[in-house]
């Protein structure tokens, strides 16, 4: 496996640890579907978070967040519209979806965490 694809991987890993520790439940990791693909699909009080990990080695060309592209934001739209309708019976009439962003940057041997709730919309 590629280094970059491995660093991804061992990204993906601490955000979900990071996110039970908070308190979530993971439902999914690498959900598919057509060229989509959701990192991790959490649920919290009501709340089921849309979660794309990024995770870089180098801030030298931007944060990790800012790799979250508007073609990334339109296919994880898409992706969420078809896993809900899919699981539509495994959910509450009142769950609010939210899109958050797990920003990681390794730093040496540490991994730095920034969890960026809402951080786009979908209306």
């Amino acid at each position: 496996m590629a280094e970059h694809n491995e660093l991804g991987k061992k990204g993906e890993n601490l955000a979900v640890e990071f996110l039970q520790k908070e308190g979530y439940k993971i439902l999914d990791r690498n959900w598919i579907f057509q060229k989509a693909e959701i990192d991790i699909i959490a649920l919290k009080d009501e709340i089921l978070a849309v979660i794309e990990v990024k995770t870089r080695s180098s801030l030298d060309f931007g944060a990790p967040q800012d790799f979250v592209k508007p073609k990334k934001i339109q296919l994880l739209i898409k992706a969420v519209n078809a896993y809900i309708n899919d699981r539509q019976k495994d959910f509450c009439d009142n769950l609010n979806i939210r899109f958050d962003i797990i920003a990681i940057h390794k730093s040496g041997e540490t991994f730095a965490i920034e969890h960026l709730t809402d951080a786009f919309y979908h209306f």
